[in-house]
């Protein structure tokens, strides 16, 4: 009995977290698209395939190449 609420316990932590991971990387998409549509004068729809696009040429995710943009961005804007 306990072990099965443990298992249920330890199953139900992993699909929180899977969870978190996924609304974190969809923020970040929005995020990095909203710098691709200020810098370039894209709209949303062009700044997703961009991001769609890199992410295939470099055999990485969405959410990582969102990421990367955004930890750009915040360097070129720092003072």
């Amino acid at each position: 009995m306990a072990i099965s609420r443990f298992n249920a316990f330890a199953r139900m932590s992993r699909e929180l977290q899977e969870a978190r991971d996924e609304l974190a990387g969809r923020r970040g998409i929005e995020t990095a698209k909203a710098i691709l549509m200020k810098a370039k004068n894209i709209s949303e729809e062009e700044a997703y395939r961009l991001l769609r696009k890199t992410a295939m040429n470099q055999n990485r995710k969405i959410a990582d190449i969102a990421q990367s943009l955004i930890t750009a961005e915040n360097l070129m804007n720092e003072q």
